[in-house]
């Protein structure tokens, strides 16, 4: 097994895994979170244009890690107005849902890009080097946003 099993592991005792997505047309950002905890990490980022070469790389996530749902970052407006990649993002979902057949959920991803870029600038990330950290952080806060808002029942806890 590789050696991020034991994170595999302790993310599933903590909870269904998820993992969310930042799609762009020329990198997705990818994080992974445990519904128990509430917490969100940035994963990986998939550089591709090509959606075969892309979805290999989701299947291999998926399969990796597991997750019991899936969350894509929809992008709207500032004011709340969908627009030409809300309708990609929604594409997306259900091309993720169709070939994984996991649910998949949307949360919303305004300003998050911007919010990534802060929290990368203030750990002395040089972000001229490179915007894969970008859309990996921006799919953690996401994730992040979708935890704050939602209250998955814990089969656990029955109070």
């Amino acid at each position: 097994m590789p050696d991020g099993s034991a994170g595999h592991a302790a993310g599933a005792a903590a909870g269904d895994l998820v993992l969310a997505f930042d799609f762009g047309t020329e990198r997705i950002g990818v994080a992974v979170g445990a519904t128990m905890l509430k917490n969100a990490r940035p994963l990986a980022t998939i550089s591709a244009a090509a959606n075969a070469v892309r979805f290999d790389a989701i299947g291999r996530l998926i399969a990796e890690w597991q997750p019991a749902r899936l969350v894509v970052g929809l992008p709207l407006a500032l004011d709340g107005s969908e627009h030409d990649m809300t309708a990609r993002c929604r594409r997306f979902a259900q091309q993720l849902h169709g070939r994984f057949r996991l649910p998949v959920e949307f949360a919303d991803e305004r300003l998050s890009s911007a919010a990534a870029e802060s929290r990368l600038r203030a750990r002395g990330h040089d972000l001229r080097r490179g915007k894969a950290a970008v859309d990996a952080e921006a799919a953690a806060i996401i994730l992040q946003s979708y935890f704050d808002r939602t209250h998955h029942a814990d089969p656990a806890r029955s109070s």
